[in-house]
């Protein structure tokens, strides 16, 4: 499993990879429960390869982060998402310490580690970017 199969939908919990193309949209398996079901055309489906977070610099792919993330914690899962406030953004910035404070939320801090914390616990290991293909 590749981290460009896996899918965030807007109004859903969790990460989703995706399995197969319908006539009405794409069918996906929680990564939390492994139920299948059908994601609507209509509805707002994300590659996680696609998600990065901005910085006072050039933006940072989700990816880049999430492998700041297992390096911070050697591997094991990352603060737990409904931690205080202020512990979830000194944790966000030892591992990102360039994060634009004021485009990037809070809630934007937790789905970051819940979404980590659901990858470690699906057995990821590596967090790459599809290699761009030459034209």
């Amino acid at each position: 499993m590749e981290l460009k199969e896996i899918l965030a939908i807007s109004g859903q919990p969790g990460l989703f990879k995706y399995v197969a193309q319908s006539t009405r949209g794409v069918i996906v398996e929680s990564l939390l429960d492994g139920r299948r079901m059908n994601a609507s055309a209509s509805a707002k489906v994300s590659a996680l390869t696609e998600i990065s977070m901005f910085t006072e610099g050039d933006d940072i792919p989700l990816a880049e982060v999430f492998t700041r993330i297992y390096a911070h914690t050697g591997g094991k899962e990352s603060v737990d998402p409904k931690e205080t406030p202020e512990k979830l953004k000194a944790c966000f910035a030892e591992v990102l310490p360039e994060y634009d404070r004021d485009r990037v939320h809070l809630s934007d801090i937790k789905k970051c580690f819940a979404w980590y914390n659901t990858l470690i616990r699906a057995g990821f290991t590596e967090f790459k970017l599809p290699e761009k293909e030459e034209a």
